[in-house]
């Protein structure tokens, strides 16, 4: 269980997150969802240590996460940021073997030769692991940098936008995949959503923030409804059911 307790982050005079408190159940999927500039990504970089909070803390399984070893640390919690530039040329294969660097140090044992080989599987990249990254569609990419998460093999996996630049289809099928690891290989999955579709359909609870503020926590279907969406994004949403799936028709509202 990850525990946010009364997190803030300040920019100067400007209060970007303010006073969130929070908890993330482990075997689900979170997701953060608001308005541009509502403090999603922010909040998920304290959570990651990516950012130090200004107040507050965070709890990583009772265990304060600034405490912790960065070793300790990177085997229980991985990140993929929003944007992911790198400067040196890499196969496939060499930047998921990444995902072993805080078990082997960069030595890859049998076993490490092992994990990278399952995640490239599981992303379904196997057949292109010596094609190099700059060589390769955007969408390829994201899937090769959530490889490289899945191959750090930790408790919880932090998603900042991860369907940025993807199509429909592969949105989707990232989507599923994060849904299978976390009710096959039981991992805890946080992730911040603009598409609040994907959040109905995939999140097992949501945190909505505004304006820096938790507005809305709780499961999918407390949140995705049409009072609580106004609150959130000031607009009227309508939803309609569809195969047991809250859908928002926000296109025409």
């Amino acid at each position: 269980m990850i525990q946010l307790q009364s997190l803030s982050k300040f920019y100067g005079k400007k209060k970007v997150v303010q006073d969130v408190s929070a908890v993330i159940e482990r075997g689900q999927i979170t997701s953060f969802i608001g308005p541009n500039g509502a403090g999603k990504s922010t909040l998920l970089s304290m959570v990651s240590r990516l950012l130090d909070a200004d107040t507050g803390e965070v709890l990583i399984d009772q265990s304060n996460s600034r405490k912790m070893k960065s070793s300790e640390f990177s085997k229980k919690v991985s990140i993929l940021k929003q944007s992911n530039f790198m400067n040196v040329r890499l196969t496939i294969r060499e930047l998921v073997s990444f995902g072993r660097f805080p078990y082997s140090k960069g030595r890859l044992t049998d076993a490490d030769e092992q994990m990278v080989d399952q995640a490239l599987e599981y992303m379904a990249l196997k057949d292109m692991e010596h094609v190099f990254i700059d060589e390769i569609s955007g969408g390829q990419r994201q899937r090769a940098f959530i490889a490289m998460v899945i191959a750090q093999d930790t408790d919880y996996i932090l998603l900042d936008e991860p369907l940025n630049n993807l199509d429909m289809k592969h949105s989707v099928q990232i989507m599923k995949i994060l849904r299978s690891l976390v009710d096959d290989l039981g991992k805890t999955v946080v992730i911040v959503l603009h598409d609040i579709n994907f959040a109905s359909v995939y999140s097992d609870k949501i945190v909505a923030l505004k304006n820096g503020k938790v507005v809305k926590d709780g499961p999918t279907n407390e949140i995705i409804q049409s009072t609580a969406l106004k609150e959130i994004y000031d607009m009227d949403i309508p939803i309609q059911e569809m195969n047991n799936c809250r859908i928002c028709v926000y296109f025409n509202s």
